[in-house]
């Protein structure tokens, strides 16, 4: 049997490259007779540049830039030719930011726009953003003055460029803003389809979990509505702006960015389509697989593009009350890895070795239903 593990990252846990490492840890210790094929994945989120890197032969630069809190910080992106990777969450992803420090309003994503401008004068045509993953919820208002926007209250006074003091602004200036800015070929690439703002946009379904009391939620979403009003209407009836705490609106504003689905554009960049026709199955997996899974995160849309007849199978870290029942969307099953009650610090710390013992589970079931007898060793192939 010939296994394609295309998993992606488990957010603040492993990556993807590192999942799937654990899984092959797994299968070998199995007693399936199988190859193993390593296509770990990204889909706009943490991890995917990662994940790009080694498949494409691209080569990772530092720059150091404005960090969350305003202190310097190295931000790295991956680079071949005239392309550059880079995603927002190696600045200011969940992972980045302690546990008390997180309100995505006092996060700062200057950092990012700071970097697109030396890549513009750097001559990259070509560049790539993840939007996901982020503990902020800004708008893309830090990322728009690292480009050069400038924002003022009605008092003309200039704003810091701060999720909170989105409802303050009442004028932008593109002053100084550099031309080759307008120049890049910006490509945004996002697993969620949220609007900016309302009941499923960026502040009610996500800043929650970045630290956003609940009490906020309708203030905010508000100041959001209120800078877009002025900065770019139109925005609120694009499918994705609310990614990245509505970067993905910010860098269609105000950088000229065109924003698609981050597992297909991923998948395609690794040429998905024609790997999978070789295999006789495919193991996906995320950190916890949800009702928002179904939106177009990286494992439904790996099994949506896995032909048919090419059964898919999930091991995520936890399955969440909302996940629908399999099968779905071409997965058989899916199954998770805690094996028991703990902490959270306790569990992220030790998802290799659950993955690793789930993932040998899953091999002796498969190995039973195709009447392996003895043990070979499994072979990868990466």
């Amino acid at each position: 049997m010939r296994i394609l593990l295309a998993p992606d990252s488990f957010k603040e846990s492993l990556s993807a490259q590192g999942v799937a490492e654990a899984l092959a840890r797994g299968f070998e210790k199995s007693q399936l007779d199988c190859q193993l094929v390593s296509l770990p994945l990204g889909d706009g989120g943490e991890g995917t540049v990662a994940a790009l890197v080694a498949s494409l032969g691209m080569t990772y630069q530092d720059l150091e830039v404005t960090g969350p809190f305003g202190q310097p910080c190295q931000l790295t992106y991956a680079v071949k030719d005239d392309l550059a990777l880079v995603e927002m969450a190696e600045l200011v992803g969940l992972a980045k930011i302690p546990l008390d420090q997180r309100n995505p309003l006092r996060v700062s994503t200057f950092g990012l726009g700071q970097l697109l401008v030396h890549l513009a004068e750097a001559g990259y045509k070509r560049v790539m953003v993840g939007v996901g993953g982020s503990a902020s919820n800004d708008g893309g208002l830090g990322m728009a003055a690292g480009l050069g926007y400038e924002f003022f209250d009605i008092s003309g006074h200039k704003l810091q460029p701060l999720g909170s003091n989105l409802e303050k602004v009442a004028r932008i200036s593109d002053a100084a803003v550099p031309n080759q800015i307008k120049e890049l070929e910006l490509t945004l690439i996002t697993d969620v389809t949220n609007p900016l703002c309302g009941p499923q946009g960026a502040t009610y379904v996500f800043a929650g979990q970045k630290g956003l009391p609940e009490a906020d939620f309708a203030r905010v979403n508000q100041a959001m509505q209120a800078f877009y009003q002025l900065a770019n209407p139109a925005i609120f009836d694009l499918a994705g702006a609310g990614a990245g705490g509505g970067m993905a609106a910010g860098l269609v504003t105000f950088a000229g960015g065109q924003l698609v689905s981050g597992i297909d554009a991923i998948l395609d960049l690794l040429d998905f389509d024609q790997k999978v026709k070789q295999v006789d199955l495919v193991l996906v997996g995320e950190g916890r697989m949800d009702g928002q899974s179904l939106a177009g995160k990286a494992p439904i849309g790996v099994a949506r593009r896995t032909p048919a007849g090419i059964p898919v199978i999930a091991i995520c870290g936890s399955l969440k009350d909302d996940s629908p029942d399999f099968p779905v969307e071409n997965i058989v099953a899916a199954f998770p890895i805690i094996p028991q009650l703990d902490s959270l610090e306790n569990t992220l710390a030790s998802a290799s070795q659950n993955l690793e013992r789930t993932a040998c589970n899953v091999g002796n079931l498969l190995a039973l239903s195709h009447g392996n007898k003895s043990r070979p060793i499994a072979s990868r192939i990466i």
